[in-house]
Protein backbone atom coordinates (compact mmCIF):
# COMPACT_ATOMS: atom_id res chain seq x y z
CA UNK A 1 0.00 0.00 0.00
CA UNK A 2 1.17 3.59 -0.80
CA UNK A 3 1.37 5.89 1.66
CA UNK A 4 1.98 9.32 2.24
CA UNK A 5 4.05 10.76 4.98
CA UNK A 6 3.93 14.90 5.64
CA UNK A 7 6.56 16.38 8.10
CA UNK A 8 7.08 19.89 8.54
CA UNK A 9 3.98 21.67 10.45
CA UNK A 10 4.38 23.16 13.89
CA UNK A 11 3.74 26.33 15.43
CA UNK A 12 4.99 30.01 13.68
CA UNK A 13 4.15 33.15 14.19
CA UNK A 14 1.87 35.29 12.15
CA UNK A 15 4.23 36.17 8.86
CA UNK A 16 6.67 33.52 9.55
CA UNK A 17 7.83 30.44 6.93
CA UNK A 18 7.29 26.58 6.82
CA UNK A 19 8.23 24.06 4.52
CA UNK A 20 5.90 20.91 4.49
CA UNK A 21 7.29 18.03 2.84
CA UNK A 22 5.14 14.93 1.59
CA UNK A 23 6.76 11.61 0.63
CA UNK A 24 5.33 8.59 -0.83
CA UNK A 25 6.20 4.93 -0.25
CA UNK A 26 5.78 1.68 -0.03
CA UNK A 27 4.40 0.75 -3.63
CA UNK A 28 3.83 2.31 -7.24
CA UNK A 29 1.59 4.49 -7.69
CA UNK A 30 -0.80 4.11 -10.80
CA UNK A 31 -2.74 6.57 -11.66
CA UNK A 32 -1.20 9.58 -10.50
CA UNK A 33 -1.08 12.76 -12.07
CA UNK A 34 -1.28 14.87 -9.38
CA UNK A 35 -0.23 15.50 -5.81
CA UNK A 36 -1.28 18.24 -3.78
CA UNK A 37 -2.48 20.02 -0.11
CA UNK A 38 -5.57 19.89 1.00
CA UNK A 39 -6.28 21.60 4.88
CA UNK A 40 -9.10 21.04 7.68
CA UNK A 41 -9.41 23.49 10.18
CA UNK A 42 -11.71 22.68 13.40
CA UNK A 43 -15.37 23.38 12.07
CA UNK A 44 -14.62 23.52 8.66
CA UNK A 45 -14.74 21.75 5.81
CA UNK A 46 -11.60 20.27 4.17
CA UNK A 47 -10.37 22.48 1.37
CA UNK A 48 -7.70 22.65 -1.41
CA UNK A 49 -4.72 24.92 -1.02
CA UNK A 50 -2.51 23.94 -3.91
CA UNK A 51 -1.75 21.09 -6.39
CA UNK A 52 0.98 20.14 -8.78
CA UNK A 53 0.40 18.15 -11.76
CA UNK A 54 3.80 15.69 -12.99
CA UNK A 55 3.56 18.05 -15.63
CA UNK A 56 4.56 20.94 -13.51
CA UNK A 57 0.94 22.46 -13.80
CA UNK A 58 -0.05 24.35 -10.22
CA UNK A 59 -3.32 25.34 -8.64
CA UNK A 60 -3.87 27.16 -5.73
CA UNK A 61 -6.17 28.60 -3.82
CA UNK A 62 -7.51 32.35 -3.63
CA UNK A 63 -6.36 32.38 -0.27
CA UNK A 64 -2.82 31.44 -0.41
CA UNK A 65 -1.71 32.56 -3.75
CA UNK A 66 1.34 34.81 -3.68
CA UNK A 67 2.11 32.94 -0.35
CA UNK A 68 2.38 29.26 -0.77
CA UNK A 69 4.31 27.64 -3.45
CA UNK A 70 4.13 24.08 -4.40
CA UNK A 71 7.04 21.78 -6.14
CA UNK A 72 7.47 18.56 -6.66
CA UNK A 73 10.29 16.09 -7.33
CA UNK A 74 8.74 13.03 -9.56
CA UNK A 75 11.56 11.06 -9.18
CA UNK A 76 11.19 10.90 -5.60
CA UNK A 77 7.48 11.07 -5.99
CA UNK A 78 7.98 13.93 -3.42
CA UNK A 79 5.59 17.20 -2.95
CA UNK A 80 6.53 20.23 -0.91
CA UNK A 81 4.57 23.88 -0.18
CA UNK A 82 6.74 26.41 0.86
CA UNK A 83 4.35 28.67 2.86
CA UNK A 84 5.61 32.22 3.82
CA UNK A 85 3.63 35.00 4.80
CA UNK A 86 1.50 32.72 7.10
CA UNK A 87 -1.52 34.13 8.92
CA UNK A 88 -3.49 32.90 11.81
CA UNK A 89 -6.44 31.81 8.86
CA UNK A 90 -3.97 30.02 7.97
CA UNK A 91 -3.98 27.60 10.87
CA UNK A 92 -5.22 23.95 9.91
CA UNK A 93 -4.28 20.27 9.62
CA UNK A 94 -2.39 20.16 6.66
CA UNK A 95 -3.15 16.74 4.25
CA UNK A 96 -0.76 15.56 1.70
CA UNK A 97 -2.55 13.67 -1.17
CA UNK A 98 -2.45 12.15 -4.54
CA UNK A 99 -5.36 13.23 -6.98
CA UNK A 100 -6.76 14.23 -4.30
CA UNK A 101 -7.84 10.33 -3.64
CA UNK A 102 -4.99 8.63 -1.36
CA UNK A 103 -4.20 10.98 1.53
CA UNK A 104 -1.54 11.23 4.15
CA UNK A 105 -1.98 11.55 8.35
CA UNK A 106 -2.03 15.56 8.20
CA UNK A 107 0.36 17.72 9.81
CA UNK A 108 -0.94 20.32 12.02
CA UNK A 109 0.09 23.95 10.91
CA UNK A 110 -0.41 26.47 13.84
CA UNK A 111 -0.01 30.62 12.75
CA UNK A 112 -0.65 32.34 16.58
CA UNK A 113 1.38 34.78 18.82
Amino acid sequence: QVQLVESGGGLVQPGGSLRLSCAASGGTIVGAYAMGWSRQAPGKQRELVAAITFGGTTTYADSVKGRFTISGDNAKNTVYLQMNSLKPEDTAVYYCNINQALWGQGTQVTVSS
